[in-house]
């Protein structure tokens, strides 16, 4: 059992007072999960101080307290670290108490506002093809070769996060692919960790109910390149206009991807339908059985990420002609008789949406109707729900504004946030149905046969949050069960 003082190792300590010679059983950032002979490190969080929770903690047996703030009334029997920033200490120390196993394989994130799940996702089942054992982490879940985890969120807390990097070392894996969220960045949830290689998808509206302005946004993902070592990769896409930016000040090899520029990593489309895409990569011509614009670049930055990665051309294409992208994200399923095409699809930004019905309009073979079912989750960034809903409207024949994730807001208020964003003239072509399932059931009653049914938003979430409560709700699942119905 480690010692409080191993665990320090490296922190940024201010001072201590007490006993730093003792055994550590685990490190706590929740108060409520406190035992005897834990250590306890009180965040500094967006809603809530850890520090407040420091004499529930002690209640409960922390043994020691790791704080920026120490309090006024302490205990004797209590070792106080005082450091300058809890957030980083905790990122720190849970390396060590979990002899930082980020050390100990290859780790590879992936930030940018829309595709990281997707190319996350393709990264771990390429190298699992490759013949590697690997680990995922997620916005859908988390994975351990082939054992799932539930997720919780984009990138865990820096506890959780290096107690499934041990467990990876553990069972044996090589590599790790994690999504790296900007509010992991800021939160230091990513301290202490050492990365392979770094991929920029792109930047676009998203997040600012919590980092207030787009150019904030920027300079958090920025930093994440900015931090990685010398013997790194960092890989950007030149097509966004902030490709460059994330790699000026990075100490990491640099690499570029491209749809419309020369670049280290290049590729061209040649055919896009609903069998896949057919790209020129390089000098080769490949079938991919992802959909979509926004799929090629996904797949450019994980062949360019895996040959950085040291693996071969010709391999890395043929593994990745065969592997399917993650769980909503274009999932998408055709009536039996009318031909209906029901999509299902995560985007909940104004510029994943705007991608995934251009890639719609491009796969319509004639005038079939694109009808598009979409939300804004509650509590969120309020200033992209009326964009969100221009771009519906402007890029579908009807639309059915729904509630999303309302979580304490009043679905009817985020849903004329939407509305606000419709131009007069597009008005006409809209309706807002609160309830979700009827929306999505008024859509399918609308549909003719081969017509196009977006739904937007939630993706591969199994639930709808309204007012504190996850109850059970799985777009897809509804699709299929409209689809059902239309068949009788």
């Amino acid at each position: 059992m480690k010692t409080l003082r191993d665990i320090l190792y490296n922190v940024n300590i201010l001072h201590v007072q007490g006993n730093n010679d003792i055994a550590v059983r685990a490190l706590c950032i929740d108060s409520r999960q406190v035992k005897a002979g834990d250590v306890f490190i009180a965040i500094s969080g967006a809603a809530v101080d850890g520090h407040q929770y420091i004499p529930k903690a002690i209640a409960l047996g922390a043994g020691a307290i790791v704080c920026e703030t120490v309090p006024d009334t302490i205990s004797p029997d209590v070792c106080y670290v005082q450091v300058a920033n809890s957030h980083m200490a905790a990122g720190v120390m849970a390396g060590n108490f979990y002899d930082n196993p980020s050390h100990k394989l290859r780790l590879v994130g992936v930030t940018g506002t829309n595709g990281k799940t997707t190319i996350a996702t393709l990264l771990f089942g390429l190298f699992t093809k490759l013949g590697y054992e690997c680990g995922l982490l997620s916005t859908v879940q988390n994975q351990i070769g082939g054992k799932v985890i539930p997720s919780t969120h984009t990138t865990p807390d820096p506890v959780s996060l290096n107690a499934l990097l041990a467990d990876m070392v553990a069972a044996g894996c090589e590599f790790a692919f994690m999504e790296v969220s900007s509010h992991a960045v800021h939160q230091q949830r990513i301290a202490g960790l050492r990365f392979a290689g770094g991929i920029f998808s792109n930047i676009t509206h998203d997040h600012l109910d919590y980092h207030k302005t787009f150019d904030e946004y920027i300079r958090v993902k920025k930093s994440f390149f900015d931090h990685l070592p010398a013997n790194a990769f960092a890989l950007t896409n030149l097509d966004d206009k902030r490709g460059n930016v994330m790699l000026q000040n990075t100490k990491a090899r640099k690499a570029t991807y491209s749809l419309r520029s020369m670049a280290d990593f290049k590729g061209k489309i040649l055919e896009n339908n609903l069998t896949g895409l057919v790209m020129q990569v390089g000098e080769r011509e490949v079938h991919f059985r992802l959909i979509g614009e926004f799929n090629a670049y996904n797949l450019l930055a994980v062949y360019g990420a895996a040959v950085l990665l040291g693996e071969d051309k010709d391999q890395v294409l043929a593994a990745l002609s065969d592997t399917q992208g993650a769980e909503g994200r274009f999932d998408y399923i055709v009536s039996k008789n009318q031909r209906i095409i029901g999509i299902v699809d995560y985007a909940h930004t104004p510029d994943a949406l705007l991608n995934v019905l251009a890639t719609i309009k491009n796969l319509r073979q004639g005038h079939e109707q694109i009808i598009t079912v979409v939300g804004a989750g509650g509590d969120r960034d309020t200033t992209k729900r009326p964009e969100m809903g221009a771009v519906a409207a402007e890029h579908s024949d009807r639309v059915i504004f729904t509630s999303d994730n309302p979580r304490s807001e009043d679905p009817a208020n985020i849903i004329r946030d939407m509305e606000a964003g419709v131009p007069v003239h597009q008005k006409r072509k809209t309706i807002s149905i609160q309830d979700r399932r009827e929306a999505i059931k008024t859509a399918c009653s609308f549909a003719n046969p081969e017509d196009i049914i977006l739904v937007a938003g939630k993706g591969h979430e199994k639930y709808q949050e309204i007012h504190g409560i996850k109850h059970p709700f799985d777009d897809k699942v509804v699709l299929e069960e409209m689809f059902a119905l239309l068949e009788k």
